[in-house]
């Protein structure tokens, strides 16, 4: 794994009026890791991927994401940053094809060019022989599947993952998380996985942090994070052990 940062963020701060949503979150993810950001619903999560992406002003702070500051450079960002967001949406008339190709010519991509790339990436989320088949008509674990696949359809460094397999039954789920695995692995594509699913995120996450109240009161890995709070011993501490820890302490 390189070492390299490609997120890197410094006293970064968003307030809304008396309301602090983060507070100076300073987070390094290194090019080529997967990882996992955790906390409850209101943590901050979500307001940093959307700073991340310049779609939100910090208040105070700084972000660089693969070396450009999203404030001044969204447009860059979102270049080499693909972005699911918790609830995917979708033009229900169209088709799978359909609905990649429309994602293809916003991002400027030319029609033959889009078209093989489409061809191989409904063959990686597994959606092939559902490809002409309706939006509105597949399951939400398809519908994330095909969120996949239109934010890598421009090739990103980056995937910013929020809570991707939410609602999903199980088998659903595994399928997401393997997918989002052999990603990381095959393509070398830098994942940050905002997700509850603590055994999920334990299954594929290099490092974690766990955000409360807008601030990030832990980061590093499983076995590091484990040791700080329980000490050395034989006993494997499971993700949902250690969050609950350091919860209960806050």
């Amino acid at each position: 794994m390189e070492s390299r940062m490609i997120i890197e963020t410094t006293n970064l701060t968003k307030r809304y009026g008396r309301q602090t949503a983060v507070n100076d979150l300073s987070l390094k993810v290194k090019k080529g890791e997967i990882f996992g950001f955790l906390g409850p619903n209101g943590a901050g999560k979500t307001t940093t991927l959307l700073m991340l992406l310049g779609l939100s002003h910090p208040s105070r702070g700084s972000a660089t994401v693969c070396g450009l500051n999203p404030l001044r450079m969204a447009k860059d960002v979102k270049r080499h940053v693909g972005y699911l967001p918790e609830n995917v949406g979708f033009y229900g008339d169209m088709d799978a094809i359909q609905s990649l190709e429309y994602v293809a010519d916003l991002n400027g991509i030319r029609r033959d060019e889009a078209r093989a790339k489409i061809d191989e990436l409904l063959e990686l989320v597994g959606l092939k022989e559902n490809a002409r088949k309706k939006t509105a008509a597949f399951s939400r674990g398809m519908k994330q599947r095909l969120g996949i696949a239109e934010v890598l359809i421009k090739n990103p460094e980056v995937l910013f993952l929020d809570e991707p397999t939410l609602g999903l039954d199980p088998e659903g789920a595994i399928q997401v998380i393997g997918l989002i695995e052999s990603l990381n692995q095959d393509k070398g594509i830098t994942v940050l996985l905002s997700s509850h699913n603590l055994s999920q995120v334990q299954k594929i996450s290099d490092r974690v942090g766990i955000m409360i109240g807008g601030n990030l009161i832990a980061e590093g890995s499983i076995d590091a994070l484990a040791e700080e709070k329980f000490g050395m011993g034989e006993k494997e501490y499971s993700l949902e052990e250690i969050y609950m820890k350091y919860f209960q302490e806050v």
